[in-house]
């Protein structure tokens, strides 16, 4: 790897009349995060122009969305897809949902230095401002990013929990969601893989089936989110691709921030999933969902 040949690379992809799209995606999608930085160095210290600038002046469009999002940190990429969920055009709690109940604790925690650094004011107070009632309180327990991360499953607590959950909501009247927030938020994975367990013998029924039963809205799709990450990370990372791609339109911003985000940790389970799951390859489904050079590099980022 050279940065500097890659630098000049870019350079003469789009330099003169026209631009190279395809040597732009060839070069970009052969590096991993760390080198596209490198570039991004070397291409101001020995052509003394900003890639980022002259990327977004030769591309449009989601293809252009895709490329920034290439070339941005990766916790700095969380932070402004965060930031654009809160403060652009209405609230996208979808995306809320999905980094805040994914990430890990380190994770979390660099995205809270770092809004704070971008925007001066904390995740924190920009999710409380932004949003409200339980869901609220959700988010707020998620971005703190102070769940248990170890492994030690208590036995007698699992069944404690369970029972809790169970008399939350299945057993009485009205849903007590204080409780299914403070453990679902808390607790870590091993330990919480078995209050499932445990649940299912009490309650007959799976634990996100009483979430769909009990719950509705956005508060419903932030704890089934969590359920699902700590279930199979990749399988809920394939259920997004596909519910962006399925029916009339395409989600967007949902497909790029998955395939950027996702695109060094976890493809190629995410992949396998997406094939188990729904019996086409995720390969296939971008290729009949989007066009161009869109297509072109979602289809790198996708491998295979």
């Amino acid at each position: 790897f050279s940065a500097e040949q890659e630098a000049q690379a870019l350079r003469k992809a789009m330099k003169g009349f026209g631009t190279d799209e395809d040597a732009i995606i060839e070069t970009l999608t052969k590096l991993n995060v760390s080198q596209r930085q490198q570039v991004l160095i070397t291409y101001k210290s020995t052509i003394g122009r900003d890639l980022i600038d002259d990327l977004k002046s030769e591309l449009s469009g989601n293809f252009e969305r895709v490329i920034i999002g290439l070339m941005t940190p990766t916790t700095l990429y969380d932070v402004h897809e965060l930031r654009r969920a809160l403060k652009g055009a209405g609230t996208d709690e979808g995306c809320l949902i999905e980094i805040l109940a994914s990430r890990t604790n380190a994770e979390i925690r660099h995205i809270n230095e770092n809004y704070k650094l971008q925007y001066g004011s904390t995740l924190e107070d920009d999710i409380v401002s932004d949003t409200s009632s339980m869901f609220r309180r959700v988010l707020v327990s998620l971005a703190t990013g102070n769940r248990d991360e170890g492994t030690f499953v208590d036995e007698a607590l699992a069944q404690q929990d369970a029972q809790v959950l169970y008399e939350a909501g299945e057993k009485k009247w009205g849903t007590d969601e204080v409780q299914f927030m403070s453990i679902l938020c808390t607790r870590n994975r091993c330990h919480l893989l078995r209050v499932f367990d445990v649940y299912r013998a009490i309650a007959n029924k799976d634990i996100t089936d009483s979430i769909k039963s009990e719950m509705s809205g956005d508060l419903e799709d932030a704890l089934l989110a969590v359920v699902k990450c700590l279930r199979n990370k990749p399988a809920y990372f394939a259920e997004r691709l596909y519910k962006s791609m399925k029916g009339l339109g395409t989600d967007d911003s949902t497909l790029i921030r998955v395939m950027v985000s996702r695109s060094e940790v976890d493809m190629l389970h995410i992949r396998r999933e997406f094939l188990a799951m729904y019996g086409k390859s995720l390969h296939s489904f971008i290729k009949g969902d989007c066009s161009g050079d869109y297509r072109k590099v979602l289809l790198r980022l996708c491998g295979g």
